[in-house]
C-alpha cells in the first residue's frame, strides 16, 4: 500500500473524498446486504467509482466452506482494475464486519489494501456524502497474487493445540456472550451456521467483537475507538500481544474485523480461524466449554450434560 495512506491500514472519508479521482485507486464496496441495515445498498447508491464485491460468491467455495484459490482472488482482483500500484481501499456496512473479512482474504492473497474507517455508515449517514447509482467498468487489471500467506490464517488442529497446552498462544470468541456461555447455539436468524455443541473453545476469552467501534446505535459514527482504548480493553484480560492471538466467531467474518484492529491498530500477531464455530461445535472430539450446562443444540440432553 502507497505510504500515502495511514501506517494502521485505515484510511478516513475525508481522505477518500480527496482522492477520488485518483487514477491509481479502487474502491471496493463488501457488505452484508441485510435490508434492515439501516444504510442504502450497493444497488440504490454507493460510493462513486466503488465496485461490488459478493463476500458469499467472491471470497469463498460454497460447496467445500473454504476460502477461494489464489486463481479465483487474482481473477476477481483484475475484473476489478487492480494492478500492482493500485491502491486498494474496502469499506461495507454493518461497521465494516464484511469489508473487514474481505480485507482480510485479500491480505491473505497478498494484496495490500486499506478500509475506510466507519464504512459506510461513516460515508453515508454520519457525513451526508455523494453516492451514485452508476456501476463502473473498470479496465482490467495486471495484478496477480503470490499466492497465501500462512502467518494470517489458522485451521483446527493449531487451534486445538493452543486450546490443550500444547502450543502457545491466546484465543478469543468474539461472539455475544449468550452464544460463548452456551446459552443458546446461535443468534436468531443465523439458523445455517449452527452447531451442534454449544459453547466456546475452552480456555477461549470472550471479546465480542463490536466492543471495538464507536457503533451508530450508541450514537457513534462507526469508526474504530481510539487505539489506547482498544489496547486497554484486551490488556484488562491480560492480552497484550506477547502471544500470538487466534480469533474466531461462527463463519470468521466477524473475527476478520477483531483481527484488523489487533494486526492494524496494535501490532499484534494474530490469525484468523475461520473454520471457526461451524466447523469446532460440529467436529467429533474437539473439546467444549459450556458454562450452563443447560442444552446443546437440537441434541439436547444429549451432549449438553443434562
Amino acid at each position: 500500500m502507497s505510504d500515502t495512506l495511514t501506517a494502521s491500514g485505515l484510511v478516513s472519508a475525508e481522505w477518500l473524498a480527496e482522492h477520488l479521482g485518483d487514477d491509481d485507486l479502487v474502491v471496493i464496496e463488501v457488505s452484508e446486504g441485510r435490508q434492515d441495515s439501516g444504510v442504502t445498498s450497493y444497488a440504490d447508491g454507493h460510493i462513486p467509482g466503488a465496485v461490488e464485491f459478493l463476500w458469499y460468491r467472491d471470497f469463498v467455495q460454497r460447496l467445500t466452506r473454504d476460502l477461494a484459490t489464489a486463481e479465483q482472488i487474482t481473477e476477481l482482483a483484475q475484473s476489478a482494475g487492480i494492478d500492482p500500484d493500485s491502491k486498494v481501499v474496502l469499506y461495507g456496512d454493518g461497521n465494516n464486519w464484511f469489508a473487514a473479512y474481505g480485507a482480510w482474504v485479500l491480505r491473505y492473497y497478498g494484496l495490500d489494501v486499506a478500509l475506510l474507517d466507519g464504512g459506510r455508515y461513516k460515508w453515508e449517514k454520519a457525513d451526508g456524502r455523494e453516492l451514485t447509482t452508476e456501476v463502473p467498468a473498470p479496465a482490467r487489471g495486471t495484478w496477480v497474487s503470490p499466492g497465501p500467506d500462512a502467518s494470517i490464517r489458522a485451521f483446527k488442529d493449531e487451534v486445538l493445540q493452543v486450546s490443550l497446552g500444547e502450543r502457545d498462544g491466546v484465543i478469543i470468541d468474539i461472539r455475544g456472550v449468550p452464544e460463548y456461555q452456551g446459552e443458546i447455539g446461535v443468534a436468531p436468524g443465523f439458523g445455517g451456521e449452527a452447531a451442534a455443541k454449544w459453547g466456546h473453545i475452552p480456555g477461549a476469552f470472550n471479546f465480542p467483537w463490536g466492543g471495538n467501534v464507536k457503533v451508530p446505535n450508541d450514537g457513534g459514527d462507526g469508526t474504530f475507538k481510539d487505539v489506547e482504548a482498544i489496547r486497554a480493553r484486551y490488556a484488562e484480560q491480560g492480552i497484550d500481544g506477547s502471544k500470538p492471538i487466534y480469533v474466531y466467531c461462527r463463519i470468521g467474518e466477524r473475527a476478520s474485523h477483531t483481527w484488523f484492529a489487533l494486526t492494524q491498530l496494535l501490532g499484534y500477531d494474530a490469525k484468523v480461524y475461520d473454520g471457526s464455530w461451524t466447523e469446532w461445535g460440529n467436529s467429533v472430539g474437539t473439546p467444549v466449554a459450556n458454562p450452563t450446562l443447560e442444552k446443546s443444540g437440537g441434541f439436547s440432553g444429549l451432549w449438553g450434560g443434562n
